[in-house]
């Protein structure tokens, strides 16, 4: 059985990363772990430029819930990938992001993940309806 492909054009937004020297672990490339900072870095730079999302004193938050990666090729310092997004459910509160790391360039993906985010009022922490302006974001990113 062939593992599933994970291809640039199925992802509908990109955010450039340039790894950093301390991704790389002791066996050269970059840590496992370090993928979800880069999946993390990506959502919410979208979030912030796209969605309106205010870190710093708006009064909705994104907390991740749930999380997981496939790994398939590695990458290295110093390197320039890509990380592809996608939005695979979007609900009340939450969405499910779909999201794949590209050496620039080529069109396989080297991982490929999830997360689920769900959006929480600040104050409170109780979870609350996507506002408006981040739910058309997301729901550009949405795929069937």
């Amino acid at each position: 059985m062939n593992p599933p492909q994970h291809l640039r054009r199925d992802y509908l937004h990109f955010q450039p990363i340039t790894t950093r020297w301390h991704d790389n672990d002791i066996y050269g490339h970059v840590n496992n772990v370090t993928y979800y900072s880069y999946f993390d870095s990506a959502v919410n730079a979208y979030l912030i430029e796209v969605g309106g999302l205010d870190i710093h004193n708006g009064e909705v938050v994104g907390f991740v819930v749930s999380s997981s990666c496939d790994y398939f090729a590695s990458i290295a310092f110093p390197e320039r990938i890509e990380i592809g997004l996608r939005v695979g459910k979007l609900g009340n509160s939450s969405v499910q992001y779909e999201l794949a790391v590209f050496k620039q360039g080529e069109e396989q993906a080297c991982a490929a993940g999830r997360f689920v985010q769900v959006f929480v009022e600040r104050a409170s922490n109780r979870p609350l309806p996507i506002p408006e302006r981040l739910r058309t974001a997301l729901a550009a990113l949405l795929v069937e």
